[in-house]
């Protein structure tokens, strides 16, 4: 009971840290606080979407079950941000000299099409809302796991959901760059805790390495039953393209919101190293497999392992981080899916519009908590969003060209295809072995827009070449 008490005082906390500072009183405050904000807190805000609940809890979990195979996680993070290093700022000037708020809003104004925007407005709200569960469904799990109690995983989901309701709503992206610098801080903290727990408790890494080498051969060598090279492969693929090209929507606002190109920039040669702090939840996850039961849940490895290893007050410090590591990019995920939800597709006029998006905030929370409060595969959850908003890949890199020269019909119906695709592999569950959906759907996707551009430029050639000349104007 002290324990769970201890972690529900730290959730609160955090969120009343968001709620501090002045309140946002429009869309466009709200969404990129006028698009200024400095290097560090820039930094931060980017950051906030590294170490998630996914690298807490997911990425132990897959190092135990799947061995090496863990580092893809390292592997799509460090490419997409030489990706990102290129596009977000090209992103960044083309939402300062066209007034973008949202993913969507890109879309709509390159491509001259409304139905563009609200269609990938649409796909981006839905498959945002599989890695808004993931995150609360996390925090619930940490709770659950570091206290015992399923009672206070629970009540830990709901207590976190309203604070992040309230100061998503009070303060949108500043009160979430406010909480993003101390949960990168706690994250840090807590996933050396663990490293040294796993280390020193259980055996150092030499030992680990040997140990599995004796026993466990194949963790090393990415033949484990679907986490094989093939998984590995297609996996770094298509995130990397996915996140390279920012497909993400709830990544947009901090991307407008920085002070300049050169912000961004220097976020992402730093970034890039970063991503060596996932070395410690996948050495974790090894060298549990010499102290936990081989049927252990994978989502349930570096919690368990916290708990054999460490005092409670080291695992209240531990769960604090980890429900840190859940708040922040929930945050941003309510705030992408209610931008794109108010702002691309649903006509009302400027002065509801935020009123109107405090309600989908709490939509958004409201409905992932429910599907949150039923287990979930987070390694799945995450995949599922990365292969579904991956299909905006090709719409994306047309869109940042400085002359847009294919129209808009052939890239909806891409889109379309590869996320009817993405969903009929994933819910129908059709048997692909170890290669992402996503990668897979990317194909016909392209097929679609190739075939359909070349029938569009046969059909009205006069019209394509109006279209390029209209969409280089507004360049």
């Amino acid at each position: 009971m002290i324990l769970t008490t201890a972690i529900i005082i730290g959730i609160v906390a955090l969120g009343a840290l968001g709620m501090s500072g002045r309140r946002s009183t429009t869309m466009a405050d709200w969404t990129v606080s006028g698009r200024g904000f400095p290097r560090w807190t820039s930094w931060f805000l980017q950051a906030g979407d590294s170490l998630t609940t996914f690298s807490f809890l997911g990425l132990a979990g897959i190092a135990f079950g799947g061995g090496v195979v863990g580092v893809f996680a390292l592997a799509y993070l460090s490419i997409c941000s030489i990706g990102l290093y290129f596009v977000a700022p090209r992103i960044r000037q083309l939402g300062e000299e066209r007034g973008y708020l949202t993913q969507a809003d890109f879309f709509t104004d390159r491509f001259n099409s409304p139905a563009l925007g609200k269609v990938s407005a649409l796909v981006g709200a839905i498959f945002l809302l599989p890695y808004l569960q993931l995150q609360i469904t996390g925090l619930g799990l940490i709770v659950e796991l570091a206290t015992g109690s399923e009672a206070g995983r629970g009540l830990s989901m709901v207590v976190a959901s309203l604070l992040v309701v309230v100061f998503v709503v009070w303060s949108g992206i500043r009160g979430i760059a406010r909480v993003a610098v101390v949960k990168d801080v706690l994250m840090i903290a807590a996933l050396l805790i663990v490293l040294g727990g796993a280390v020193f408790g259980i055996a150092g890494i030499p030992d680990t390495f040997a140990h599995i080498h004796s026993v466990g051969p194949q963790l090393l060598d990415f033949s484990q039953p679907g986490w094989d090279s093939t998984f590995f492969l297609t996996a770094v693929v298509v995130t990397s393209i996915g996140a390279g090209l920012n497909t993400f929507p709830h990544l947009w606002p901090p991307v407008l919101a920085a002070k300049s190109g050169e912000v961004l920039r220097s976020n992402y040669k730093w970034l890039a190293l970063y991503q060596l702090m996932l070395f410690a939840p996948i050495i974790v996850g090894l060298t549990a497999t010499q102290a936990l039961a081989p049927d252990t849940t994978g989502n349930h490895v570096l919690l368990d392992t916290a708990n054999a290893t460490l005092p409670s007050w080291l695992v209240a410090v531990v769960a604090i981080a980890g429900a840190s590591a859940a708040m922040v990019p929930a945050a941003a995920i309510a705030m992408g899916i209610s931008s794109l939800v108010s702002t691309n597709l649903v006509p009302v006029r400027e002065s509801l519009r935020f009123r109107l998006n405090t309600v989908f905030v709490i939509g958004a929370i409201v409905l992932s908590l429910g599907f949150g409060l039923a287990n979930s595969d987070i390694a799945s959850l995450l995949l599922l969003t990365y292969g579904g908003l991956t299909q905006m890949a090709p719409a994306t890199l047309i869109g940042l060209r400085r002359k847009v020269t294919v129209g808009a019909v052939p890239v909806l119906l891409g889109m379309v295809v590869g996320v009817v695709t993405v969903a009929w592999i994933t819910f129908f569950e059709v048997p692909i072995g170890s290669w992402d959906s996503g990668l897979i759907a990317l194909a016909p996707n392209l097929v679609v827009l190739v075939v359909a551009e070349a029938v569009r430029r046969r059909s009205s050639p006069t019209t394509a070449s109006d279209a390029r000349h209209a969409t280089a104007a507004r360049a």
